[in-house]
């Protein structure tokens, strides 16, 4: 899996080593583990995906090509989903914030991932689309759910230097990379094709 994501453009040795380390087969259905290492996107319930690999180390590559010589000290992810991003940005990140805005996958995820004892993943149940203001900013914020724009509460929680990433659009959707550059100024680039479930508010 690994080797097909550095051949599909992946480059950060420090990613592909997360990607390595990281068990994906704990992650999906026991019925699915046999595509665990697939390069395809899976269902996880409740109309909700575990995202494919190459997109995950992807956007994860595009977070660490910051300004600080890939230092990321405090990352937020939104959309936990089954946990396995986390579990990856755990190996590339000092503090990971993730929230899941469904309960059954907020509990799935603290299932999937306690076996693992990771120390740096503090896992949240609420709206995503909020950010969480309390423990901002944050260096890399990673989205795992597309919205026709990302919401400016996690502008505003991006420090200065920080990078987010995420799917934008409904029926199109392209891969966004937004840099905070000052205070009340943020640059946009678009960077390639996507598909992502859509990020909705609120919990359930």
């Amino acid at each position: 899996m690994v080797a097909r994501v550095a051949k599909q453009g992946v480059r950060d040795s420090k990613v592909l080593a997360a990607m390595e380390a990281v068990p994906r087969h704990m992650f999906v259905e026991s019925g699915l583990a046999s595509q665990a290492y697939i390069d395809a996107s899976l269902p996880i319930g409740h109309h909700q995906t575990i995202s494919q690999p190459y997109i995950v180390a992807r956007m994860i590559e595009i977070l660490r090509a910051n300004t600080n010589g890939g230092e990321l000290n405090r990352v937020l992810e939104i959309g936990t989903g089954c946990g396995y991003q986390a579990a990856v940005l755990s190996l590339v990140a000092k503090e990971v914030y993730s929230i899941e805005r469904i309960k059954p996958l907020h509990e799935l995820a603290k299932t999937n991932l306690r076996p693992l004892r990771i120390a740096n993943i503090r896992l949240h149940y609420g709206d995503g689309m909020l950010g969480l203001p309390q423990v901002a900013p944050f260096d890399g914020i990673i989205l795992a759910a597309a919205g026709l724009q990302v919401p400016q509460a996690l502008l505003d929680q991006m420090n200065i230097g920080g990078r987010l990433v995420a799917p934008v659009g409904e029926r199109h959707q392209v891969l966004q990379l937004i840099e905070r550059v000052s205070k009340f100024e943020w640059t946009n680039t678009t960077l390639e094709e996507c598909h992502f479930v859509p990020l909705r508010p609120g919990t359930v």
